[in-house]
């Protein structure tokens, strides 16, 4: 099917589903959507995350979409029935591909999750685990810092280890063995956050395992593209283009070398590449 995957999230962090999307799908063409101007979602009241996520979807619809990917947890905890419920077309969220993974790869039924102030009060994961397996023993811990962090595109080195070891201090006394990044920003992290658990405690990309679910889901939907193409990705954000761009090719596998500036209501940027 020759129409985009829409990809939304608060900011960067959705990239990360992006990359994998690429890797996983490497002809799909993209449409994405990071409102970075109002990012981060987490600390949020519910209603505006609504009404900010439900925004970015109606940008999207009119781009022609074939599917819908909600790679914000904070934003899928809020809304993903409500847009499954409305749209025709299929939507995935990052949550429940991330909580069925962690409880494949726990060795000893204990998992933590890390996430925004909105995603861990929300119990979104913890109801998704314990679904699956009521007798999991699950620790949530929220880390409003490190979205910010990542914002910035200071996730490597040594000051934003020393700031993420702080951050887990309450969760090092726990028995658990795989950690669920709860948030799509958190794998930006991830060298730092395997530092500060060790190297025996197993990382869980929410980002990751919802690139296999779309996957999974256009073969079975008959929705693969299945031409032969070099796609062309669509990328919007409502704040800077210089930090979005820095941070989008530091990570991409695809660059984006020449963004294009539009403004979508009060201030977005437009990238295409």
């Amino acid at each position: 099917m020759n129409r985009p995957i829409g990809i939304i999230d608060s900011g960067v962090g959705g990239l990360t589903v992006v990359k994998e999307i690429q890797r996983q799908l490497p002809k799909e063409e993209l449409v994405y959507i990071g409102d970075t101007a109002r990012c981060p979602y987490g600390p949020r009241p519910v209603e505006e995350v609504r009404r900010f996520t439900w925004q970015m979807i109606d940008r999207l619809i009119h781009q022609n979409i074939k599917m819908l990917v909600i790679a914000c947890n904070t934003a899928t905890a809020v809304v993903l029935e409500e847009v499954r419920e409305t749209l025709s077309i299929p939507v995935v969220g990052v949550i429940r591909p991330g909580a069925a993974a962690a409880l494949k790869a726990t060795e000893n039924e204990h998992v933590a999750i890390i996430g925004t102030e909105g995603t861990i009060k929300s119990k979104a994961y913890l109801h998704e685990l314990y679904k699956i397996n009521e007798n999991i023993t699950a620790h949530s811990l929220a880390c409003p810092s490190f979205v910010p962090l990542v914002e910035r595109g200071e996730y490597e080195g040594f000051e934003s280890y020393q700031m993420v070891k702080r951050t887990l201090e309450p969760l090092m006394n726990k028995r658990f063995d795989t950690l669920i990044l709860g948030c799509t920003h958190y794998p930006l992290l991830a060298d730092v956050i395997q530092k500060a658990i060790g190297s025996e405690r197993f990382l869980i990309s929410s980002g990751t395992e919802t690139a296999r679910e779309v996957s999974t889901l256009l073969y079975h939907n008959d929705m693969l593209f299945t031409g032969n193409r070099t796609p062309c990705h669509t990328f919007y954000t409502t704040g800077s283009p210089n930090s979005f761009t820095m941070i989008a090719n530091r990570w991409l596998d695809t660059h984006i070398d020449h963004p294009l500036t539009i403004h979508l209501g009060e201030n977005a940027s437009f990238f295409s590449s």
